[in-house]
């Protein structure tokens, strides 16, 4: 549970990161921001999995790289279920995606499994 938790706190600094250096995704207000990174959550668990599956043929003749207009789109999707949330077009929801990606990704390996911070040391003899 802690883990959840901790990944939405995540999200929600991925979110507000992105509203704040994209000059076309907006977002407002507290509750748009849990909301938000509720929802993102729940379309990158089910609706992106089946987007990918319909996709496939065009993301390995385009070597991968469809993939982000695939996390564009699950972020303008998101943006276009919530009122308060707003993106302005293709480029601020690829880029607004590439914030909240990038952020999750450097978090992630700091959080282990259990939903821990982590911190490995390594000694040297």
């Amino acid at each position: 549970m802690k883990g959840i938790v901790l990944r939405m706190l995540i999200t929600m600094l991925g979110l507000y990161l992105a509203s704040v250096l994209v000059s076309g995704v907006s977002i407002t207000g507290g509750w748009t921001f849990i909301f938000a990174a509720i929802l993102l959550s729940l379309v990158n668990a089910v609706v992106r999995p089946l987007a990918f599956l319909l996709t496939l043929p065009i993301t390995i003749f385009t070597l991968g790289l469809f993939i982000l207009v695939l996390n564009a789109g699950m972020f303008a999707l998101v943006a276009a279920v919530l009122d308060a949330f707003t993106v302005t077009g293709f480029w601020p929801a690829l880029f607004g995606a590439l914030i909240v990606s990038i952020t999750s990704t450097i978090a992630s390996w700091y959080i282990g499994p259990s939903g821990q911070v982590e911190v490995i040391v390594v000694k040297q003899r």
